[in-house]
């Protein structure tokens, strides 16, 4: 099935614009992804720092859109979005080299590259090639705070 890379970008910004409808304008990138944790956004929304102790960013990075490998990955993620929220994972892309976005600039990515960066801001796993969400989530679910968050919510009636 041949999936034209607009209807991929068009996608991405209906998704965007759907986390934001009812919400005052300028909210932040925080705010939008509470409302809606299966909101994928572009690396030039985001501030990390805002994400620490909040999020576990996963970041696809591509030379272009087009990517095979890139949109691969998108589909993955998008086919599982509820495994990802319970893990309170935010997806963010940048798909511009030429850009150089903050992300960009820290992570050096060379073509296609999946980062997942914890709760505590650190670079927990990078990978050359698309990674199926179960193998993420597993990645994410043997993690100490994530264990920790686990044991939580077990506790919670």
């Amino acid at each position: 099935m041949l999936k034209p890379i607009v209807v991929l970008m068009a996608l991405l910004a209906g998704t965007a614009a759907s986390a934001t409808d009812g919400m005052a304008p300028g909210a932040d990138a925080v705010a939008r992804w509470e409302a809606d944790k299966g909101t994928v956004f572009e690396a030039s929304e985001i501030d990390l720092g805002a994400f620490l102790w909040i999020a576990r960013p996963v970041i696809v990075f591509a030379d272009s859109p087009a990517d095979p490998a890139f949109r691969q990955q998108l589909d993955l993620l998008e086919a599982d979005l509820n495994a990802l929220a319970e893990r309170d994972v935010i997806i963010i892309t940048d798909t511009s080299p030429d850009m150089r976005s903050e992300l960009r600039t820290e992570f050096r990515p060379r073509g296609f590259m999946l980062t997942l960066v914890g709760k505590d801001g650190d670079v927990k796993l990078r990978k050359p090639f698309p990674w199926h969400v179960r193998e993420l989530t597993r990645s994410i679910d043997k993690m100490p705070l994530r264990q920790q968050e686990m044991r939580d919510s077990r506790r919670t009636p």
